[in-house]
């Protein structure tokens, strides 16, 4: 039995492959996880209902499971701020500071290879899409 924060065995297997600079997409459950992922990225489809779990949840564990350096969001094209950046915010190792991106910016950064795991949740919120950097331990 695991007594880490993290007790999926697929994320957890996951997780333990990954390296420094390694990224790690928590989506919400309206995200593009088939098309707006690179081929060599796993998926992982949590999501159980709407609202179960929750984006802020699977971070809240997965930061208490690796290493976070960086994070990135998805910004709406309106500017205005999602309130679920600021429980993102909280989450985070002290001094880490979202990085916003534009929307198909967004996007594209998640096409990439170092994109090594990705996340679909049940969270209903939109614009609830954190990428986070995995740092060293």
């Amino acid at each position: 039995m695991l007594k880490t924060a993290c007790i999926n065995p697929d994320l957890i297997g996951l997780l333990a492959a990954c390296g420094h600079g390694d990224k790690v997409l928590i989506a919400d459950g309206n995200y593009p996880l088939e098309s707006k992922t690179a081929n060599n990225t796993a998926k992982m489809y949590l999501g159980l209902t709407h609202g179960i779990p929750l984006a802020t949840q699977v971070l809240e564990v997965l930061g208490k499971t690796i290493a976070i350096e960086g994070a990135e969001v998805m910004v709406p094209e309106s500017g205005d701020e999602p309130e679920i950046f600021a429980e993102f915010q909280e989450l985070l190792p002290d001094g880490i500071k979202l990085s916003k991106l534009e929307r198909y910016d967004f996007y594209d950064v998640c096409k990439k290879d170092n994109i090594k795991i990705a996340i679909s949740t049940g969270e209903q919120r939109v614009f609830a899409n954190i990428l986070i950097t995995v740092g060293v331990v």
